[in-house]
């Protein structure tokens, strides 16, 4: 991300940046300070375009079908509220718009095998439309407040 997409981010200079990171680094095993550094990193780059910036903490993916044959399910879990932590404190720090998929999805994720993929982990394409629909009203009340702030 921070080799790769935020240059690119400062060359195209964004009208709206989302951002939703860690999964891959709890697959990793990435330790959460380690990964709080990096958010940081790239929070802290991508606020020099001056864009508004939308960030989307880990949904609950110790729900996920494949999860159980990964680690128990709460320490799974755990290092997830971990990593959220540093995303919460990051987006707070930056006054960025916190979009809350973790308390979203440990009320709709449990049972609904029809929200992931045949793997059992990532989100299917009706996952993906689920995920960005609990996203668009914050997003689009982040571009409102953006224009108005502009006018």
């Amino acid at each position: 991300m921070l080799e790769f997409q935020v240059p690119r981010a400062l060359v195209t200079r964004p009208r709206l940046i989302t951002l939703g990171i860690g999964i891959n680094d709890l697959g990793l095993q990435i330790p959460d300070d380690a990964f709080a550094v990096s958010f940081e990193e790239i929070v802290v780059a991508l606020r020099k375009l001056s864009t508004p910036i939308a960030v989307a903490n880990i949904p609950d993916l110790a729900l996920a079908p494949a999860a159980v044959r990964v680690v128990p399910r709460s320490v799974y879990e755990r290092r997830i509220e971990l990593f959220n932590e540093h995303i919460t404190a990051s987006a707070a720090r930056h006054r960025l718009t916190l979009i809350d998929l973790f308390a979203w999805s440990r009320e709709n994720l449990s049972g609904r095998r029809e929200l992931f993929s045949p793997d059992g982990f990532h989100p299917s394409a009706l996952g993906y439309d689920v995920w960005a629909q609990r996203m668009l009203p914050q997003v689009i009340s982040l571009l409102r407040e953006t224009v108005a702030a502009s006018a």
